[in-house]
């Protein structure tokens, strides 16, 4: 899939005020030209900071994890194109009429991408066992993204680990968004990561995934400008 290289890679903006989100895109400059406004920044900040940045040309991927009534979801999914995003996720949980009310909407704006969140990859397979779901992981995402692709949607949202994996199952054409991606140790320090199944840049990217989304190893690091920049070019080798 033809994707600028700096644009496969989406900063994580995991703050909770606009001045610290600023901040962090102050200091990547034009080496940021893709971000994620996840719920926490969204319920702080406002839609403001989503629409300035569209305005300025970046990739917004509104991380909103869409699970409501059909009418709700194709509500919030024409309120994100109407603020100029790229990507806006919903969960695959949700079924099928959800899914396709959400395609349904973005149809109007074409630069939106509905990305179906499998599963959460802070998840484990104990973790879906608590909550009544018998399958693994392994087995639960695919499946879940299957029912994604008929749907409609225009990629899925999981691990590295599980993006080769669904690539065989997908075929080329969807857009595989995998979080959970910390840099390596030489790029930026040792970091602690909240994902369960993660891995690192370079790796996610050849094993089939077309964006990944990295958030405080690069935001946290002491030149993120120049870390990113570095990245975007290993990427393109």
């Amino acid at each position: 899939m033809n994707v600028d290289a700096a644009r496969r890679i989406i900063v994580a903006l995991d703050v909770d005020t606009v001045d610290a989100a600023e901040a962090v895109v102050a200091r990547l400059g034009d080496a940021g030209q893709a971000y994620k406004i996840g719920l926490e920044l969204l319920t702080a900040a406002g839609p403001a900071l989503a629409a300035r940045l569209a305005g300025e040309g970046k990739d917004v991927f509104l991380d909103l994890k869409l699970f409501e009534i059909p009418t709700s979801v194709a509500g919030a999914v024409r309120a994100a194109g109407r603020l100029g995003a790229t990507m806006v996720t919903v969960h695959a949980m949700a079924g099928t009429r959800i899914m396709e009310a959400a395609v349904r909407a973005a149809a109007d704006f074409p630069r939106l991408r509905v990305i179906a969140l499998t599963v959460v990859t802070s998840l484990t397979d104990a973790d879906l066992a608590d909550v009544g779901v018998r399958a693994t992981t392994a087995e639960q995402v695919p499946r879940l993204a299957r029912l994604a692709q008929r749907a409609g949607c225009h990629g899925v949202v999981a691990s590295p680990q599980e993006a080769a994996t669904l690539r065989a199952h997908l075929g080329p054409g969807m857009l595989i968004v995998t979080p959970g991606v910390r840099l390596r140790a030489e790029l930026a320090g040792q970091a602690s990561t909240e994902h369960a199944r993660p891995a690192d840049p370079v790796a996610a990217l050849r094993a089939g995934a077309t964006h990944i989304v990295i958030g405080r190893s690069l935001t946290r690091s002491p030149d993120p400008a120049a870390v990113l920049a570095a990245l975007s070019e290993e990427l393109t080798l």
